[in-house]
This record gives C-alpha cells, sequence and structure tokens, in this order.
C-alpha cells in the first residue's frame, strides 16, 4: 500500500520588497559609459555585497539609497549588514557618495546623491568624473547677444593727398634724462633703501639702547632681509628686536645680530589665495562612504576620508592573540597549584 506523502513544499525564497523613490534631488544616480548588465557582474565579491549590489543595480534613477531604505527592502540584511556592504562597495569602486547643490539663490539647497558604477572603477576615475561633474554644475556665465552690424553706408570720397615738395623733417631722439633727474635718488638706485635697511634704521628711535649706524645696517642688512623673505613685516621685525631689552646694551651691533639669528621666523607655507570676488562657489563635494564628512575628490581614497582609512590601534594594554593562551595556562596552573594546597591543610 502506498503511502502519502504529507511533507510540505519548500519555502519559496521571499522577494524584495520595491524601494521607495528618494526625494527630489536625492538618490541613485549612475555614471555615464557603463557595459550592459551581465550575470558575472559582481562575481569577485563576496555573498553579502553581492547580493546588496545585484539589487542596488536593478534599482532606477533617482530610488532611495539609503541605509534604512535599502534594508527595508533587503529581507537577508539588516540595516548594520547593509551599511558595511555599501562602504565595501564604495572601496571595491562600484559608488561614491556627493553632496550636490541644488536650486539658486534661497531656494539653493544640498541633497546626498549616490553615483554607481556597474563596472568597478579606480581612484583616478572616479577623481576625474567627480572633478567634472562639479565643474558642469557651476553656474555658467552669461554670453551677451551679439549686436547686428550697422546697416552698410557708402563712404565719402577721400581728398586728395597733398603733394609733397621735400622730404619729412628728421627729428631728433628724446634726450635721456640722468638717474638723478627722473625723481629716483641715488641711494634708491643702489639699492640702500630697501625693506631690511629701513627697518634697522628704525630700531634706534624705537629704543635707544639699538641705535645702529649707518654702517651697522649695511652689516645686518642681509640678516634682516631673510627675515623679510620668510614674510614678515617691518613692524612685526622691530617689535621682536626691541622686545624684552636688558637694562644696558653695551654693543648694540652684537646684540641685534645675534637676535636676528636666534629669533629667525619660520618659513611659512604658501596658503591658498582667497578667491576673487564674483567666483562661484563649489556646487559638489563628495562624501565618506564611513562617516559621510565632505570633502574635495582627490582627498578621498576607495571613497574614504584619511581618518576612516587609518587601521584601528590597538590598545597596549590588552594581550595579544599569541600571548592569550599562555596566560591562560598560567591561571590554570596556579589555580591548581592553590588546591593542591588546600588538600594539604
Amino acid at each position: 500500500m502506498a503511502t502519502q506523502n504529507f511533507s510540505p513544499a519548500l519555502p519559496t525564497p521571499a522577494a524584495p520588497a520595491p524601494c521607495p523613490k528618494a526625494s527630489p534631488g536625492y538618490g541613485k544616480r549612475s555614471v555615464p559609459d557603463q557595459r550592459p548588465p551581465r550575470t558575472d557582474d559582481f562575481a569577485l565579491l563576496p555573498e553579502r555585497e553581492r547580493c546588496i549590489a545585484g539589487y542596488v543595480d536593478t534599482l532606477p534613477e533617482g530610488a532611495a539609497m539609503n541605509i534604512k531604505s535599502l534594508s527595508k527592502c533587503q529581507p537577508l540584511y539588516g540595516q548594520m549588514a547593509v551599511g558595511s556592504a555599501l562602504r565595501a562597495l564604495g572601496v571595491a569602486g562600484h559608488l561614491r557618495q556627493a553632496r550636490c547643490a541644488v536650486g539658486d539663490g534661497d531656494t539653493l539647497r544640498w541633497v546626498t546623491r549616490t553615483f554607481w558604477s556597474r563596472t568597478a572603477r579606480d581612484n583616478e576615475w572616479w577623481n576625474t568624473f567627480l572633478t567634472t561633474e562639479a565643474s558642469r554644475r557651476l553656474p555658467q556665465p552669461v554670453v551677451a547677444s551679439a549686436t547686428p552690424p550697422p546697416p552698410w553706408v557708402p563712404a565719402a570720397p577721400a581728398a586728395p593727398a597733398a603733394p609733397e615738395d621735400h622730404a619729412p623733417e628728421q627729428r631728433s631722439p628724446a634726450p635721456v634724462l640722468p638717474p638723478q633727474r627722473t625723481g629716483q635718488s641715488q641711494g634708491a638706485a643702489s639699492g640702500d633703501s630697501s625693506l631690511a635697511y629701513l627697518a634697522l634704521t628704525r630700531l634706534g628711535p624705537a629704543d635707544q639702547r639699538l641705535g645702529l649706524s649707518e654702517d651697522d645696517c649695511r652689516a645686518l642688512e642681509e640678516l634682516a632681509a631673510e627675515w623679510f623673505a620668510r614674510g614678515v613685516d617691518a613692524d612685526y621685525l622691530v617689535h621682536t628686536l626691541t622686545a624684552g631689552l636688558p637694562a644696558a646694551v653695551d654693543s648694540p651691533l652684537g646684540f641685534v645680530r645675534k637676535r636676528l639669528i636666534t629669533k629667525l621666523p619660520p618659513r611659512r607655507h604658501a596658503a591658498a589665495t582667497p578667491a576673487p570676488p564674483g567666483t562661484p562657489a563649489p556646487r559638489l563635494m563628495v562624501e565618506c562612504t564611513d562617516c559621510g564628512a565632505p570633502g574635495k575628490a582627490e582627498a578621498f581614497r576607495d571613497g574614504l576620508c584619511a581618518p576612516c582609512r587609518q587601521p584601528v590601534q590597538r590598545l597596549e594594554t590588552h594581550p595579544t592573540s599569541a600571548e592569550a593562551p599562555s596566560i591562560q595556562r598560567d591561571i590554570q596552573a596556579h589555580v591548581k597549584r592553590l588546591r593542591e594546597q588546600l588538600k594539604l591543610r
């Protein structure tokens, strides 16, 4: 007699729920120049990242890409798993997140967009793409319409030129004035009025204990010029050399020479020049896939900022994995000795 099989049918896998549409301006944006989808697009990724990448790849443009929305649509992974998978996909070169300015004037607002690439891209490709995207979003200058040319009017006949009876008069070249008559002093021409020399001449009027002669200023001019080459001005030099003077200065020349050497300011790095007025503000900033910190595209590598790329430092107080078994054996041996001593008593 045949027995009936009452085993239940195998459960069908839960289909992912449709991902909601993001708010206007937010969501997924696919990059250009991608190959058609294939079955082995994400074959080299781990199982979790491969599953989430395949789902994100099927989402339409403008779909919500935040962790909460993706975790609601994924029956197998929660928010922590989706967040870790998005970071891994950024490191693998499949996505980048950026803040984009939408609107203009009072209606300007910043939105977060996720640029998605089915094909894994390297850092150079992403930097070029994001830099081009940022420049494309800058407001373009309005080109004024060209003025139409005036209607053609016939020109009046030109008057006949007068016959030349004799050759034009040869004019003598203009006399070259000597330097003393051009408004520049002879001292300025020889370099006596340099900023370093003028600053040294101010030490005597600022404090009589540092009164220098003309020969002293000449001897110290090269040392003082090094201060100006490092970005300081005359007021800073005079204030530094005259601050905290002793009650009496026996040799102003030697004292000033020593201070010019020992108090030499450090070299200043060339600071970024402020943007001229009217320069449009950036309208796209890349975000770190892990912490969300904004910045330029060049500051990120594998979609991560510098702090997020640093490995977590281990605390020195915690034993390493190699030392843990030996410590455990020592504790067990110590407990065994204590038990034997208790038995003898």
